[in-house]
């Protein structure tokens, strides 16, 4: 309000000096203050709601198409790609790999899912990703390194990422044959499609997740707390959709891939966590004291398992958090029973 007489002041004095009458400056200030006060706040909420009821009714009528234009807006927008992934697919949207012969270097919309963009895979230029498209479809690695000028370094990132599965190829498969793809083949041999066989044990399905997340930073496949899930229900520990047919105060211990670290400045130093697995999302409250004492865990593992007291409100489920442990190091719990 200070700065707001002051501008008055010196608005009052310009239109004084430029003939404006008493009657008419008046009007003027007064257009101008009550947009101050009231103005700016209702243009903004009226455009974030025309924005969530557009969003909303995009996600409920259009799914497929509205997780494609979140994922190519990346790196706009609050939750990453891996994590839309996933809420795509518990919301019965299918999501299809990255793959040469199917992939574009954004995501598109395909038989009512999500195709996955060549886009993600690190480290792989745009510039090869669009020639890849442009000249699909291929039969074979080497006819893919040949015709789209794949150099080596960037047909071993496509292999590791898993995207060569429609020439049927597993991903150890995959780059072993990405290696002898690059190799120059000279004259003599450039007609020649034969390569042989991997000498490479398979990936377990684990690896291939940890594989994805590595090359990518996300997954088609399981999410990866499926793959340790059996060992977290040994120590009781609940999935996010489990919590919610718990006893508000219950004690509890749940899990998850930290996909939000948060400390606003009007929380009083209280941090939140915001965990994912494969039954969807979880909240964890952390007091300024636990969050001092635990920083270096907190921070520097992309995996928890946090014990505390459940909150059971409104549908939402949070964990006043006590004690937290890295995700990988599930095993050295000890034999404890949350229940």
């Amino acid at each position: 309000m200070e700065r707001m007489i002051d501008i008055e002041k010196r608005l009052r004095a310009g239109m004084t000096m430029n003939g404006i009458g008493i009657a008419s400056q008046d009007q003027i200030v007064k257009s101008i203050t009550s947009f101050a006060l009231y103005g700016f706040p209702e243009s903004h909420a009226a455009s974030f709601a025309l924005i969530a009821y557009a969003s909303a009714y995009l996600k409920a009528r259009h799914p497929a198409a509205f997780y494609v234009a979140l994922m190519n807006a990346w790196p706009m927008g609050f939750y990453h790609p891996a994590t839309l992934v996933k809420d795509a697919q518990r919301h019965g949207i299918k999501v299809f790999p990255i793959d040469v012969n199917h992939s574009a270097w954004g995501c598109r919309w395909e038989n009512g899912g999500i195709r996955l963009g060549m886009r993600f895979i690190k480290g792989l230029r745009e510039v090869t990703g669009k020639r890849i498209e442009a000249a699909q479809p291929f039969t074979s690695t080497n006819d893919l390194a040949h015709r789209a000028s794949v150099r080596s370094d960037q047909l071993t990132k496509i292999a590791y990422a898993g995207a060569l599965g429609s020439l049927g190829l597993t991903r150890r498969a995959a780059l072993w044959q990405s290696a002898q793809a690059a190799k120059p083949a000279g004259e003599l041999f450039e007609e020649d499609e034969s390569v042989s066989e991997s000498p490479l044990p398979e990936m377990s399905s684990s690896e291939n997740t940890v594989a994805d997340y590595d090359a990518t930073s996300l997954t088609a496949g399981p999410h990866l707390l499926e793959h340790y899930r059996e060992r977290l229900r040994r120590e009781n520990v609940v999935t996010a959709a489990g919590l919610k047919r718990l006893p508000n105060g219950s004690r509890v211990a749940t899990a998850g891939a930290v996909i939000v670290r948060q400390r606003p400045g009007t929380a009083k130093g209280f941090g939140f966590l915001t965990l994912e697995d494969e039954t969807g999302l979880s909240q964890a409250i952390v007091h300024p004291d636990l969050f001092r004492e635990c920083r270096s865990t907190i921070v520097s593992h992309s995996g928890l398992i946090v014990e505390g007291i459940l909150q059971n409100t409104d549908g939402q489920s949070s964990v006043r958090a006590e004690k937290f442990w890295p995700l990988d190091g599930v095993t050295d719990m000890g034999s404890r029973d949350f229940h």
